[in-house]
């Protein structure tokens, strides 16, 4: 939902940054690595010592490459040598990686410094429930089926965790995050159930 609602204002945004950086050579590759790279940093420096608002912070920013890279390998200025799968299987990944090394920190802190093991272990029912609803995606999709469904997608689940952990960061009490972050677990689950018997029910037809 997200996704949908927000695509044309950003890329309405982010058009020129694309631009300028396709004119000096960059490629949507290079942008993605770079913006995973940065964003696996701040997750796993910055939120283990208890920097939550400035991981946040250094985290979005970094973010931001995810939408940049799309707008460029889209604009005709672009000169690709592949047919597209390649880009969209390296963003894949680097997505997971980016989302596994925020929730990987969240959870550190909290079981270490932070000393709040329920928001721990919240934050590692999210790495796991998310990972199972990419996969249940990706998976179908390989055998033909078509399982874009759900209540927690992707952009859901990252906004709400950053907002929400920033908030942390300034002072807002702990149960908040932790109570955001096992709804959103639960609702990562509900997805994944969604996707599985919408598969199932084309593996019915």
């Amino acid at each position: 939902m997200l996704n949908r609602h927000a695509r044309e204002f950003f890329t309405k945004l982010f058009t020129p940054l694309a631009r300028f950086l396709i004119k000096r050579g960059v490629t949507p590759d290079t942008v993605t690595v770079v913006g995973t790279f940065g964003s696996v940093l701040g997750a796993l420096i910055l939120f283990p010592m208890g920097q939550l608002f400035w991981g946040t912070i250094v985290i979005t920013a970094f973010i931001f490459s995810d939408v940049v890279d799309g707008i460029m390998a889209r604009l005709p200025e672009h000169k690709s040598t592949n047919d597209g799968r390649w880009g969209s299987f390296l963003d894949s990944t680097m997505d997971r990686l980016g989302d596994g090394a925020i929730f990987t920190g969240v959870a550190i802190w909290f079981f270490t410094g932070g000393n709040n093991v329920a928001i721990g272990i919240a934050a590692l029912a999210c790495l796991v429930s998310g990972s199972l609803v990419s996969y249940a995606r990706a998976k179908a999709e390989a055998l033909g089926f078509d399982a874009n469904t759900g209540i927690a997608e992707r952009a859901e689940r990252l906004v709400l965790t950053l907002v929400f952990t920033g908030l942390t960061g300034l002072g807002l009490n702990e149960w908040v995050l932790c109570s955001v972050l096992i709804l959103l677990a639960l609702a990562s689950v509900v997805t994944v159930l969604q996707r599985v018997w919408k598969v199932r029910t084309q593996a019915l037809l």
